[in-house]
């Protein structure tokens, strides 16, 4: 089992109880079964619960064990690319929908919230996404007309403006998007798997799936201590697929995230630091978020790992970062750190299986997994119901191998230290 002090940190300190699941054991039946218990997993229960069907979800680990509880909890509207180059990779018709689908995400997420009462420190003030220079101003400049294109609620903000909300000087400008929010992401994972619960579905803790064949028009899954026969299935793993879908892990490009979270600050100082609670990233080369928790901490994080060598070098550069963009703060020190597994492919778009009859999965949300679980959870749960009518907006594809995607991933993480070793050294601002 991995350190959770390295993998979950603050999240696993401040969310709320969670009742416990059992194993699963014997023989079971199901209309649907789904493997994997984060976000997407969660969501297609609920909403196959809700309707009615009877639905059993099988999780390797623990609920939110994935990057469901490692994340920075950012609610986004939409994906990271701009809209003209979601375009450009799907077309034209399929791009607007996707576009349209998850630039409406946050609602489903927010609705959820308050539906079934889930304790997640939810937070809807927005998010800013923030020019570290003129050029990333002028690249903020199409994103802000892009979305205005299609009536989203963005506004671009000079650097007066900006650092108004931020609570810092150090940024060029800031595009502020009302769509968007935070969460205390595992806190909202447990709220799914409650919900869910109580809607009626089966869920199971510490069950891999260690095999799964299809026998007589039934899908048989097996684990350790138990098998299930399902009708259909819902995959819903990312960034964590193991045991019978270890191999997926060769779709991806490792690409791994961490963050430090201070103490919970003052409150004289923790009024100035993103005083509206907006959370905000940058278009840095290596880039970098921030955010406020309830409590007052400050919570930075940025590309890379947290463990031996790793784990001092960006903390260092943690430290430095914080003096430079908030240093109203003044000395910092720090009480958790962690990190997670992003799921990303080479052209930033998720991607939609079919690997088998009534078998399906999307996986890979490139950095941005709370609203895109939470919608394509929901989308798959509509599409084992209804079929083909309910429209997945994104191309069907066959799982394929990244190639070198080793070397890809250490490019990432030997970038982001090297990065990092140097990075505000000097007084950037």
């Amino acid at each position: 089992m991995e350190d959770k002090k390295l993998t979950h940190g603050l999240w696993e300190k401040t969310a709320p109880a969670l009742q416990s699941f059992d194993l699963i054991r014997g023989e079971n039946t199901t209309d649907v079964a789904i493997i994997g218990g984060g976000y997407t997993g969660l969501s297609a229960a609920l909403h196959l619960a809700e309707e009615g069907t009877d639905v059993l979800l099988l999780e390797a680990k623990d609920i939110g064990f994935g990057g469901a509880g490692r994340n920075v909890g950012l609610v986004n509207a939409g994906l990271w690319l701009m809209p003209e180059e979601v375009i450009a990779r799907v077309g034209k018709e399929m791009g607007e929908e996707l576009i349209r689908v998850l630039g409406e995400s946050p609602d489903l997420v927010f609705n959820l919230i308050e539906k079934h009462k889930i304790e997640c420190e939810a937070v809807r003030a927005g998010t800013l996404h923030c020019a570290d220079s003129p050029s990333g101003y002028s690249s903020l400049k199409q994103r802000e007309s892009q979305w205005q294109e299609r009536g989203a609620p963005v506004t671009l903000l000079d650097s007066e403006a900006a650092a108004s909300l931020i609570g810092s000087k150090a940024f060029v400008g800031a595009l502020l998007d009302k769509r968007a929010g935070t969460v205390q992401p595992l806190a909202y994972a447990y709220g799914l798997a409650k919900a869910a619960h109580n809607a009626g579905a089966k869920l199971y803790t510490n069950s891999p799936v260690i095999s799964i064949n299809r026998d007589n028009n039934v899908w048989i899954l097996h684990t350790p201590y138990g098998m299930v026969k399902a009708n259909a299935v819902i995959l819903a793993v990312q960034g964590y697929a193991d045991n019978a879908f270890k191999d997926m892990q060769q779709n991806l490009i490792p690409f791994n995230y961490f963050q430090f979270s201070t103490p919970p600050l003052p409150e004289e100082v923790s009024k100035t630091v993103l005083p509206e609670r907006h959370a905000a990233w940058d278009n840095n080369l290596v880039l970098s978020s921030y955010r406020m928790d309830k409590a007052g901490r400050l919570l930075v994080g940025s590309v890379g790992q947290v463990d031996n060598f790793a784990y001092s070098l960006h903390k260092n550069w943690a430290e430095r970062t914080v003096e430079k963009v908030f240093p109203q703060i003044g000395k910092v020190s720090f009480e958790h750190a962690w990190y997670g597994r992003i799921a990303m492919t080479t052209d930033h778009i998720p991607r939609f299986h079919i690997l088998g009859p009534d078998f399906i999965t999307v996986t890979s949300y490139n950095g941005r997994g709370i609203g895109p679980g939470s919608v394509f959870g929901k989308l798959m749960a509509q599409y084992i119901k209804k079929g083909p009518k309910t429209i997945i907006p994104l191309p069907l594809s066959n799982p394929e191998k990244v190639s070198m995607r080793n070397l890809r991933g250490l490019f990432y993480e030997a970038g982001a230290r090297i990065y990092h070793t140097a990075q505000r050294r000097t007084d950037l601002f």
